[in-house]
C-alpha cells in the first residue's frame, strides 16, 4: 500500500514536496520497539521527528 501512496504523489508532480518519516519508539512496559511511518510535507519533517503534532491545513 505504501508503494501506491508514493506512486500517486509522484504522478501528481508533488512528490518532491513530501518525505516519508519513520519514527521508532521503545515500549516502557515490554522493551519492544515499534515503528510509525508517515508521509509529511518537507517543512514539517523536523516537527514530526520532535514529536509535535502536524497542523491542520
Amino acid at each position: 500500500m505504501a508503494k501506491k501512496v508514493v506512486a500517486t504523489l509522484k504522478v501528481a508532480g508533488a512528490g518532491k514536496e513530501f518525505s516519508k518519516v519513520i519514527t521508532m519508539r521503545k515500549s516502557p512496559k515490554t522493551g519492544a520497539y515499534s515503528f510509525k511511518e508517515q508521509i509529511v510535507p518537507n517543512e514539517f519533517v523536523k516537527d514530526v521527528i520532535d514529536g509535535k503534532p502536524l497542523p491542520l491545513v
